[in-house]
């Protein structure tokens, strides 16, 4: 019997973020596909070595934790170079790695502002600005930038993080524009309120009542996306939402 090929067997996927909540799903959901992963996360707790172990037994495939802050430009460079040499290249980078520092702008500190924006969209920056290098030698590149639905419409108290999601749009689609002519696509999910840490105090009716389908969403709905990313070699620099209707 013939060995059934996985349409991302051969590849890495380094996604950051991946420890937890949306980005461990995408990396599960990748894995699946046969990608090996290498997880990026900030802190040095058990989860991404978890999230590592669980990944290796189910889906076979190599895995490995790698502790950066994605907002520190040359520990980032740095970290980037080590999976290269790890795995032998990347070929998918997922950026998930994002913080909240909620506040009505009125009240909100300089601080909570910078930092917002240093990870969810100077910690991208980053991320790509030293994987594009790897992806030009190799002539192949897909890389996922997650933001959000509240960078298409808005949401009081979050004027940080919507800026942060909106600057990671347009630097999806500049990106796009530049590296589209090396096999290098680059797209963005912007998902709706989903089942996380991050959720977990927003009142589940008015979520409910505002999504068409009328439910709040799932990690796995953003991983489906994420997994489609990955493998449609057409498409780039688009925004996919994943919300539910709730943007429409």
């Amino acid at each position: 019997m013939s060995k059934t090929v996985r349409p991302l067997e051969g590849k890495t996927a380094l996604i950051t973020g991946g420890s937890r909540g949306i980005g461990r799903v995408i990396a599960q959901a990748l894995a699946f596909e046969g990608a090996d992963i290498a997880v990026v996360s900030s802190g040095s707790g058990p989860e991404a070595a978890d999230v590592c172990r669980e990944i290796a037994a189910e889906c076979g495939v190599r895995t490995a934790h790698y502790r950066c802050d994605v907002s520190d430009f040359a520990r980032t460079r740095e970290m980037v170079d080590a999976v290269r040499s790890d795995f032998g290249g990347i070929q998918i980078l997922v950026n998930c790695a994002g913080i909240t520092r909620d506040g009505l702008i009125l009240r909100m500190k300089e601080e909570d502002f910078d930092r917002v924006i240093d990870v969810n969209l100077k910690g991208a920056f980053n991320m790509i600005r030293h994987c594009s290098g790897i992806f030009l030698r190799q002539r192949e590149g897909c890389i996922i930038n997650i933001s959000s639905v509240v960078a298409l419409r808005g949401n009081p108290g979050q004027a940080n993080y919507a800026a942060s999601k909106a600057g990671l749009i347009g630097l999806t689609k500049a990106v796009a524009r530049e590296l589209a002519g090396r096999n290098i696509r680059c797209n963005a999910i912007a998902p709706g309120f989903i089942e996380s840490s991050m959720t977990e105090g927003l009142s589940r009716d008015k979520i409910t009542a505002a999504a068409a389908l009328g439910r709040i969403g799932r990690p796995e709905d953003v991983a489906q996306a994420a997994v489609y990313l990955a493998e449609a070699s057409y498409v780039t620099g688009t925004v996919l939402t994943v919300d539910g209707g709730l943007a429409m």
